[in-house]
């Protein structure tokens, strides 16, 4: 136990998979691509799983117990298999996508982490990694992230590529602005669009529905994403102080709450929104009532003062994906 704890990042799960299954030389990579740290791919993933469950819980489309793959042209016919072969690949992209966007993001901000007390042992400020090394980890796991977006159609994999903007631009947003949350909202929203496209990539002659319904999730999922970073940002605020870091946190200070009802809302709405302009049963519609509740429940136990109540809350926002994607599929299922 003392071998490991010389060893972690000072907020890293010390009891994580990664200092069980692998070598010690591994772990300084697996904590710069927060493998031990499994809730920012799965905030990433969320997005994605939502919007592909919207799709084919539509009556656009066919889904089917038959092992049918969809292609140009045809009516869309869209079997079990592939929605979960989708759903696989969504999962190792998030891993994937999340690991390098860390390390690019720890690659930039090694100057501000080296003066925050919760980053400053991760392994570029600690030393135990090198800029060099970094870039090829960072590398790999691009090539990873390409290897899954190639297996989609031509529409979802041009619009996989435009991601790629928001990605580059956001670890710089912390210097300019008290709103980064905004940039990385950008980016972690980006699966409302992978997954709809997806599925409907494979039908453009239905140009009426393929840009709203995900556009209305895309915007949901921003208004949410700055909501929980914003409770993510309050853990270092007073770090942040010294270090000159910008964040939503700092702006909102004691109007936080209010603030974020009003993102929590809006995202609510826009979810709502898109529900409705799909006609989609009545389980979505109970999955999105969860939902609110959970927010309230988050919203109503958020103590911004206290770092460790700042941590929960932010990590229960998965609870919040499950039941969204729970009343989606079961709204797919009864398409069967």
């Amino acid at each position: 136990m003392t071998d490991i704890s010389q060893n972690t990042v000072a907020d890293a799960l010390p009891d994580s998979w990664v200092y069980r299954l692998l070598p010690k030389k591994i772990w300084p990579f697996a904590q710069m691509g927060r493998w031990e740290r499994p809730i920012g791919w799965r905030l990433l993933m969320w997005p994605c799983w939502w919007s592909l469950m919207m799709a084919v819980a539509t009556p656009y489309v066919e889904f089917t117990e038959r092992l049918v793959t969809p292609q140009f042209g045809n009516p869309l016919t869209v079997s079990i298999w592939h929605v979960l072969h989708l759903m696989a690949i969504f999962l190792i992209g998030a891993f994937a996508m999340r690991g390098a966007g860390c390390t690019y993001n720890d690659l930039v901000d090694e100057d501000i982490d080296a003066k925050v007390a919760r980053t400053r042992s991760r392994p570029l400020p600690s030393g135990r990694i090198t800029r060099k090394q970094a870039l090829v980890f960072l590398i790999l796991q691009l090539l990873v992230g390409l290897g899954v977006l190639l297996q989609f159609n031509w529409y979802a994999i041009g619009v996989g590529f435009a991601s790629v903007i928001t990605i580059l631009v956001y670890p710089f947003m912390k210097r300019i602005t008290y709103w980064p949350q905004i940039f990385l909202g950008l980016a972690f929203s980006w699966g409302a669009f992978m997954g709809w496209w997806g599925i409907y990539g494979y039908a453009p002659q239905v140009y009426s529905i393929l840009w709203v319904p995900p556009l209305l999730i895309y915007f949901g999922c921003m208004a949410w994403v700055i909501g929980y970073d914003t409770i993510y940002a309050h853990q270092d605020i007073e770090d942040d102080v010294l270090a000159g870091v910008k964040s939503t946190a700092r702006l909102f200070q004691e109007r936080t709450k209010p603030m974020l009802v009003g993102f929590y809302s809006t995202a609510i709405v826009l979810f709502g929104a898109a529900f409705y302009y799909l006609g989609l049963a009545w389980p979505a519609w109970i999955g999105l009532a969860a939902g609110a509740g959970h927010m309230i429940c988050q919203l109503t136990t958020l103590d911004i003062k206290d770092p460790a109540n700042c941590l929960a809350r932010f990590k229960s926002n998965s609870h919040f994906g499950w039941l969204i994607f729970t009343g989606l599929a079961a709204t797919a299922l009864l398409n069967l």
